[in-house]
């Protein structure tokens, strides 16, 4: 019997840059790429955790290639992107998924210096390797783009306004390059993760997650970076063509409770 359905919602082929793909959700969305057949760029600062995501990749019968990149670097972004061109022959999806975060009060002496380190990371990053990677993703026929923002992007707490900031800007500017480069053939979209057990959450202790996350998460638990990935996967599918500026918020509810 012939399929009723006619939208691909396989990735197998694409060839895919994640950025901050060391650890955390970046690990988990280059492992679940690479599971789905996606040729996949591991991106970060990290020399040893590129190389061992690609060799975990790899193990598992993925294909993957690493590239030891400061995300703050315009020219290494271009770089990349070449490199990444020359050894796959494109790019299809996009992953700006490498992000800090510096907690400083206002009057802290350091704080301009936080507000510019995470500026160039959380936001100035995806500006570059979108800008880097246009090409290539239009000449793809269905090029994707996700940003990965927050839900401190919809909301704020103390001492975190550079990171809150950088967030919102992550979100606006995931919309605007919707609704201004849509027309070429490419989508953007971005997640907002909420409370997810990553390097990030790591040094909270584990009775006050536990506790934090009875108060203030629906599903009484912190998510998992895999489960930030499958929303991620969600928007590169080829079935995904009509999905285009949409903020998705991944985090249990916890937004959404008073």
């Amino acid at each position: 019997m012939t399929r009723l359905s006619k939208l691909s919602r396989s990735i197998r082929g694409k060839v895919a840059i994640v950025t901050g793909a060391a650890s955390g959700m970046g690990r988990a969305t280059a492992h679940l790429f690479a599971d789905e057949g996606a040729r996949v760029a591991v991106v970060d600062i990290v020399a040893e955790g590129v190389d061992r995501v690609v060799e975990e990749i790899l193990q598992a019968g993925g294909e993957a290639v690493g590239f030891t990149v400061d995300v703050k670097s315009g020219d290494a972004i271009t770089k990349l992107v070449d490199a990444v061109v020359d050894h796959f022959g494109g790019i299809d999806i996009l992953v700006n998924n490498a992000g800090i975060s510096r907690l400083a009060p206002f009057d802290a002496a350091d704080y301009e210096a936080s507000w510019q380190e995470t500026f160039a990371v959380n936001l100035d990053a995806h500006v570059h390797l979108v800008r880097a990677a246009l090409p290539h993703l239009e000449a793809s026929g269905a090029g994707r783009v996700v940003n990965i923002a927050s839900t401190e992007g919809v909301g704020a707490q103390r001492f975190a306004s550079a990171y809150s900031a950088s967030k919102h800007g992550v979100i606006g500017l995931t919309r605007s390059m919707a609704v201004e480069l849509g027309r070429r053939g490419v989508t953007f979209n971005c997640i907002c993760p909420g409370p997810i057990e990553t390097g990030m959450t790591a040094p909270i202790p584990d009775d006050a997650k536990a506790k934090f996350a009875r108060r203030r998460v629906p599903l009484l638990r912190y998510g998992q970076p895999e489960e930030v990935a499958h929303a991620t996967l969600g928007f590169v599918l080829p079935a995904a063509s009509f999905t285009n500026g949409a903020v998705l918020l991944v985090d249990g509810g916890f937004s959404i409770q008073n």
